[in-house]
């Protein structure tokens, strides 16, 4: 999903000068990869491999990409160890857990969905 900033929210639940907020927090976590790596943090991965495990499917080059974006976001922190060979560790921010915690509601409500996203079929069109 790639919302351009000038987007308008048309559902009157969300109020004109929330729908930025709602537009970029949608932009963030929807780009694909983000959520596993959010998610893998959050059971304990904390070196690079132990994401591409936990994230099955995603390549080197994008986990890097993608741990790297979501460290200049502040939901993830990079730590540089001193040792031979170097090696980086990943955390999750006190931001990324807030932001865990927040998607907890839509975790509930996909749940409870009685058609899984990406399965429902258009309606019919009748010609008319």
């Amino acid at each position: 999903m790639h919302a351009s900033p000038s987007a308008q929210c048309t559902e009157r639940t969300i109020d004109d000068s929330a729908c930025p907020n709602l537009l970029g927090a949608l932009e963030l976590v929807g780009r694909r990869w983000t959520g596993g790596i959010l998610a893998a943090a959050a059971h304990g991965a904390r070196r690079h491999g132990e994401f591409r495990t936990m994230v099955g499917g995603i390549s080197d080059r994008l986990l890097t990409q993608r741990l790297k974006e979501l460290a200049a976001e502040g939901l993830i922190e990079r730590t540089v160890m001193p040792t031979t060979p170097v090696q980086v560790r990943y955390r999750l921010t006190p931001d990324g857990q807030a932001l865990l915690k927040a998607l907890q509601p839509l975790v509930q409500w996909m749940a409870r969905r009685s058609v899984p996203v990406g399965t429902a079929q258009p309606p019919a069109h009748h010609p008319g």
